[in-house]
């Protein structure tokens, strides 16, 4: 079972309905997806992971070692649950930036990473409207109900999940979802760890070849998408012969936006039973969610009435 790719290349020709579909597929079946030809300049891609790795070794990697992560790890000789072998740090993006403030960051890493950021962000905002499309809503209408009074917040986790003696024993990242709208990664070429739960199974995720972002759907997409969009459990396992990097970036809804299924996607609510089976009467060799359309505006103007 094969996690899906999408040619964004495809998006252009006449392809498109066929790549729209796979897309929405993609969004409705697994929750996570890979793109390709994204349009993000790879050696820019390529100087990220390398700086990020750089700065784990010369800055992170002697801490990680000697922290109390791993030592109750090795210790133990247990399996651990309530913590992760990770080493990671968070950079805020948008409304407001706090890469200035992270330490032993040089100018290089802060400029090399706002360049791949603001290309990264146009992705998302892309995608957000190719998600819009597929769902019949506006291909605003997440960025809008992402905005709040800023904009959408953009920020970045850093991580390494660090080479493992005793991979049973503990997991890089516990399963989870993520809390926010959509997330993309930019990971390991070599090292594997990634996993998404799907159909009652965990299902691996290779390493990125060819410079692919990997995409998940947060719980606010799946919101307002009225559960038509699921966001996925996923977890990160340990290696005992590498060292995984990992740059996840969250396209995600402003912390003051007020989220809320969007309306065309709501069932229809509050109606009379009888009042459907006389619109069912007329309408019942027609399609039946025009049908739950007009019992949606029905009951939105009895509503409207009574206020």
């Amino acid at each position: 079972m094969a996690v899906p790719v999408i040619d964004f290349s495809e998006l252009r020709g006449e392809n498109r309905s066929k790549t729209m579909k796979l897309l929405h597929q993609a969004c409705e079946k697994w929750g996570c997806f890979q793109i390709e030809n994204h349009g993000i300049d790879k050696k820019l891609m390529q100087k990220v992971k390398q700086m990020v790795n750089s700065h784990y070794e010369e800055n992170l990697k002697e801490t990680f070692y000697g922290s109390e992560i791993v030592a109750k790890t090795l210790k133990t000789r247990e399996h651990t649950s309530d913590v992760d072998w990770e080493s990671s740090f968070f950079v805020w993006h948008h409304p407001k930036s706090n890469i200035n403030e992270i330490p032993n960051l040089s100018d290089d890493f802060r400029k090399t990473m706002e360049e791949y950021i603001a290309q990264l962000t146009k992705v998302a905002e892309n995608l957000s409207e190719l998600m819009c499309e597929n769902l019949g809503l506006e291909k605003t209408y997440i960025r809008e109900a992402f905005s709040g009074s800023k904009g959408p917040s953009v920020g970045t986790k850093v991580a390494k999940y660090p080479q493992c003696p005793n991979p049973d024993l503990v997991r890089g990242l516990r399963e989870h979802t993520d809390a926010g709208g959509i997330i993309l990664l930019l990971q390991d070429d070599q090292v594997p760890g990634l996993e998404f739960f799907k159909d009652g199974e965990w299902i691996e995720i290779p390493p990125s070849k060819n410079n692919t972002i990997f995409i998940n759907t947060g719980d606010q997409i799946e919101t307002l998408s009225n559960g038509r969009y699921q966001s996925a459990l996923h977890r990160v396992m340990t290696d005992k012969n590498g060292s995984r990097v990992s740059i996840a970036t969250f396209y995600n809804p402003a912390g003051d936006a007020v989220i809320s299924p969007a309306s065309k996607l709501l069932y229809p609510n509050n109606f009379r039973f009888d009042d459907y089976l006389k619109l069912y009467g007329k309408t019942k060799f027609s399609d039946k969610g025009s049908r739950f359309e007009s019992m949606k505006n029905m009951t939105n103007g009895h509503h409207n009435h009574e206020d």
